[in-house]
């Protein structure tokens, strides 16, 4: 029997859909109904996966936002959406002028509590939406985007999941995720659509998490390069905690670049690797390493078509590097203009601005962000440079600031807990880059900023480059 278990609650999945209908049947007491658009506001809980289900029940335009996200932005997204109501948790903070309503997750399931539900769960009218979904974009490569999905585009992005990776039904998912971005958000609906066990745990205290994780016999993980970093160093210091990692099935990753070592290290700890995976919310996900094919990000899903092509949009013969182009069923509507209407989408092709190499066997290798800075007459990648420093046990990220004489200057900042000397790291630098892609300079930090999905934060790294 599948279960949801939460840091206070546990529930059959039958009994959570059951309060979801209630739920809804509450919000359509409330005037809300097809096509309204709806803001969910919230911390990972039970009640999410409540709240999410209800008011994809009532057929509601989901606008989802990450809970730590500033009232000015989030009332940016409630102007441009035309939202018609906010369902949050007590902590989510909204504009102090808005007019539009707002009703808690707690207040629902209270106000919802004595009904006998009407109907079983029914998402067929919320598929059936072209903007079933509004997420925000991680603004990693630029300002945020609201990007418009329907209901049943985005299932079916998870069905070929599910079938690529072999998410059972005697699954119990821990996804140490939020929930309102792609990756936490896949994973959420894909324990719902398997019928699998949930594992509900707080992600940002991961020693809790992990004890969560251990007594509901959680058997696939989910989660960023940098989180799997840190569960190893606390795995290595506590050994109940590393016979939970020991005993997963799967150890899934995503939503950045992977560590190359990392994956070492996992296979020499517990003897399985860390199983990459590609997508992004524009996108959706795209190729995933398996159990049977646990190569880079794996082979594209199926009915998703990958191919790289060089500068001029020509495909390039396997092995070679190029930008990678996908062509999927499940990609996005379009963005949300202006005006609250979908821009939409057109072609076949979709180019991602990430560099990538198919390989013989069909495995996808993503190497990096396509984004070029200009400097003394060259044209540098700063993703793949960084690559190519990782291979020496360097975890660099690059940042170019404007330079009047070279066009650019390259500031490499270096994780290392032990404070080595930025001398120590420009030498093995410039043991495996020729002298034009060395860095102007190397920042010693102990740890990369990290944004709210759990990559390195580009933008403050920009912000420290300047300064420091």
């Amino acid at each position: 029997m599948a279960m949801i278990c939460g840091t206070d609650s546990v529930r059959t999945l039958t009994d959570l859909e059951r309060d979801a209908v209630k739920m809804a049947e509450e919000l359509a007491s409330r005037g809300i109904g097809r096509s309204d658009r709806v803001l969910l506001k919230a911390d990972n809980s039970v009640g999410y996966l409540t709240a999410l289900l209800a008011l994809m029940h009532v057929g509601a335009s989901v606008a989802l936002i990450d809970h730590q996200e500033k009232p000015e932005s989030t009332g940016e997204l409630m102007d441009r959406a035309g939202v018609v109501l906010c369902v949050t948790d007590e902590n989510a903070e909204l504009p102090e002028d808005t007019d539009v309503s707002r009703i808690t997750i707690y207040e629902l399931a209270l106000a919802s509590a004595g009904r006998t539900p009407k109907a079983t769960l029914d998402t067929s009218a919320w598929c059936e939406l072209p903007d079933g979904l509004l997420m925000w974009s991680s603004g990693s490569t630029g300002n945020p985007k609201a990007i418009v999905k329907s209901g049943g585009s985005f299932l079916e992005n998870l069905r070929r999941n599910i079938d690529a990776v072999g998410h059972t039904e005697s699954d119990v998912l821990a996804p140490f995720l939020p929930f309102s971005h792609q990756y936490g958000l896949s994973m959420l609906l894909i324990a719902w659509l398997t019928r699998c066990s949930l594992v509900v745990a707080p992600y940002r205290r991961l020693d809790h998490a992990l004890k969560m994780a251990d007594l509901c016999g959680a058997t696939v993980f989910d989660a960023t390069p940098a989180t799997y970093r840190s569960m190893l160093n606390i795995a290595r210091k506590r050994p109940a905690l590393h016979a939970t990692l020991d005993r997963a099935r799967m150890l899934c990753v995503g939503a950045a670049p992977l560590i190359p070592g990392l994956v070492d290290s996992y296979v020499g700890e517990f003897g399985k690797p860390l199983l990459d995976s590609y997508g992004s919310t524009e996108l959706g996900n795209v190729a995933f390493a398996t159990t049977d094919n646990p190569v880079a990000t794996g082979r594209p899903v199926r009915g998703v078509d990958v191919k790289i092509v060089d500068d001029n949009g020509a495909e390039v013969p396997a092995g070679e590097t190029g930008e990678i182009m996908v062509r999927t069923p499940d990609v996005m509507a379009g963005y949300l203009d202006e005006y609250g209407q979908v821009d939409p989408v057109l072609g076949d092709w979709f180019a991602s601005g990430d560099f990538g190499i198919l390989d013989r066997g069909g495995s996808l290798h993503v190497l990096g962000r396509k984004r070029a800075v200009h400097r003394g007459g060259y044209t540098l990648y700063p993703d793949m440079i960084e690559r190519r420093v990782a291979e020496t046990g360097c975890l660099a990220k690059i940042v170019a600031v404007p330079c009047e004489r070279y066009g650019s200057q390259l500031i490499a900042f270096v994780e290392d807990d032990t404070d080595r000397d930025p001398a120590f790291w420009r030498a093995r630098m410039a043991e495996v880059l020729p002298a034009y892609e060395v860095p102007s300079r190397v920042v010693v930090i102990d740890a990369f900023p990290l944004n709210r999905n759990g990559k390195p934060d580009s933008r403050r790294l920009q912000e420290l480059a300047v300064t420091a």
